[in-house]
């Protein structure tokens, strides 16, 4: 907290500086409260965060996921968010970037996961919706799909479900949808 209250003391003493003219853009309370979010990030080994247009666009950044256990080992998986100023009342977007045969991620991206729908709540923040989508990939969830296709194939067959996803990841087709390689 003390953190946020520093940022907005420096805001507050470059503003003056200017002579009356504000060069600091006032930053709403989803800014402020993303920023503590991130500077409290406790990632897991196998995800990383990225700002692609620079710290000055906290409210768009990428998180990659690498799973390192489960049907999904090895591939590397990027997810964009998309912060609304609304943040933490509502729910950042997030969108995954890389085409994936997976129950819970349909082919254009879209992700169900609970917390960003029905269940979220201002108390939860950017480390638990990252954990989240980590633990989509250790443990997909096939009753609650977006991709019913897949959803069928692990729940009635996961060996062929576990064949389907390695011949995606290698860059291969699952029936008549070509995946590219994401191994």
């Amino acid at each position: 907290m003390i953190k946020l209250f520093k940022v907005k003391e420096k805001q507050r003493e470059l503003a003056e500086n200017a002579n009356g003219k504000t060069l600091v853009k006032k930053q709403s309370a989803g800014e402020l409260r993303l920023h503590r979010d991130i500077s409290e990030l406790n990632l897991q080994k196998t995800c990383t965060i990225a700002f692609p247009n620079g710290k000055d666009d906290l409210m768009n950044f990428e998180v990659t996921v690498r799973p390192d256990e489960g049907y999904y080992l090895g591939g590397t998986f990027m997810f964009t968010f998309q912060v609304s100023p609304m943040y933490p009342h509502e729910a950042p977007k997030v969108k995954c970037k890389t085409k994936v045969y997976h129950p819970n991620i349909d082919l254009e991206g879209n992700v169900c996961l609970n917390i960003l729908r029905e269940d979220w709540k201002p108390v939860l923040n950017i480390n638990t919706i990252i954990y989240g989508l980590f633990h989509l990939f250790t443990q997909p969830n096939y009753e609650d799909p977006l991709n019913h296709d897949a959803a069928a194939v692990l729940r009635d067959n996961p060996k062929m479900f576990e064949s389907n996803v390695r011949r995606a990841m290698s860059g291969g087709y699952v029936g008549q949808t070509l995946f590219p390689r994401c191994m």
